[in-house]
């Protein structure tokens, strides 16, 4: 790919840039939320079989049973209070560092690359946070869900917040931190990468910067879809680390007497009950923690070490083979694909519209 000469002028002002994509990215999250719960559930499911299977009857299954505010479109609050800051920051920092690798002779493809993992790197500070908060939340459904026992239970998004931090710390908001960086960094990098290299091929097409309603929505999804399934076995460890039952440690403790002096010769029965395990019935897991004593995983599914991502690939590839790594692959790419052109097309929408409301003196802000 040639660098185009005419970039320079077509580059318009990074504050339209941070606005367009703020508004392009959470309405594209929005409109494709009911897909990522699909993918969520597929790839958190503890239960064996697996509940939900095809993309198809996965969403009509959600869809019967728990509806669509609080079933399809769980967790869209912590989903569009991260995404819009999330995608203004991505935006600001990628237009940034973009141009000025270009303006320094670095070539294109790799311009694109980089300035894909330095956005994504900036805006990971707010939207990891709101990702642990969704993907809970998709997972759990409904408060109370009889249809699916994800180990949730929140009554809802602040609910959530106060109860992680209170059973689990904060730094429990940050789960998957790096198996999240290890997915989205190659994955904005894809994306923009393939994006820009697209976009370029539709102008040479066209011959024109301008390549119409179609090839922008085509060269948005293409980019999007085709980084989302090269990085989905890094999705499936993203949300297997942020879903999973953390191991901690049970301290049993003494029952209370049942009276201060028992008899004598009944000491002995009571030292025995007292020491005996309660039965397994009466072992109820507490609302919203992670006790692994009330939890029995799906066979075959080991818990993730969170400091090593390849090893849980490694783990995921010896209990469950190549389709482990691909789990929810077809929700995947449809989201990745149909988002990512939706975002992009609205980004160059409303780029377009910014500059004929918002005139604003490009050496100001162009960067």
């Amino acid at each position: 790919m040639t660098f185009d000469d005419g970039e320079l002028e077509g580059r318009p002002p990074i504050i339209h840039s941070m606005i367009a994509g703020g508004l392009g990215g959470t309405t594209g999250d929005m409109l494709m939320h009911s897909l990522d719960t699909v993918k969520t559930r597929q790839q958190g499911d503890p239960h064996f079989p697996p509940k939900y299977t095809s993309l198809g009857t996965s969403y009509y299954t959600i869809w019967r049973q728990e509806g669509v505010a609080r079933g399809l479109y769980g967790g869209w609050l912590p989903a569009m209070m991260g995404s819009f800051p999330g995608t203004v920051l991505f935006f600001g920092t990628y237009e940034w560092s973009k141009r000025h690798m270009l303006d320094y002779g670095i070539q294109p493809h790799i311009a694109y690359l980089t300035a894909g993992f330095f956005g994504d790197l900036a805006a990971s500070v707010v939207y990891v946070p709101s990702e642990v908060l969704k993907t809970r939340l998709q997972l759990q459904g409904r408060f109370n869900n009889p249809y699916f026992k994800s180990g949730y239970n929140y009554r809802g998004t602040f609910d959530a917040v106060k109860t992680i931090v209170r059973t689990e710390g904060f730094p429990e908001l940050f789960s998957g931190y790096k198996a999240t960086l290890y997915r989205d960094l190659p994955f904005s990098a894809l994306q923009f990468m393939f994006y820009e290299q697209f976009q370029s091929w539709a102008r040479e097409y066209k011959k024109s910067r301008e390549i119409g309603v179609q090839l922008e929505l085509l060269t948005g999804a293409a980019g999007g879809g085709l980084a989302g399934v090269i990085t989905c076995p890094l999705d499936v460890v993203k949300t297997r680390l942020q879903t999973q039952i953390d191991p901690i440690p049970v301290v049993s403790k003494p029952k209370d007497r049942l009276a201060t002096e028992p008899l004598s010769g009944h000491k002995d029965m009571v030292l025995k009950a007292s020491q005996s395990p309660p039965p397994p019935q009466q072992q109820k897991r507490p609302i919203s923690t992670s006790s692994p004593s009330t939890h029995t995983p799906r066979p075959g599914a080991m818990p993730l070490d969170e400091d090593s991502i390849f090893r849980g690939l490694k783990l995921i590839y010896k209990t469950e083979g190549i389709g482990g790594w691909f789990r929810g692959v077809g929700p995947r790419f449809v989201w990745t694909s149909v988002q990512s052109g939706c975002m992009l097309f609205l980004y160059q929408t409303i780029l377009r519209r910014l500059e004929v409301w918002l005139p604003v003196e490009r050496s100001d802000f162009s960067g």
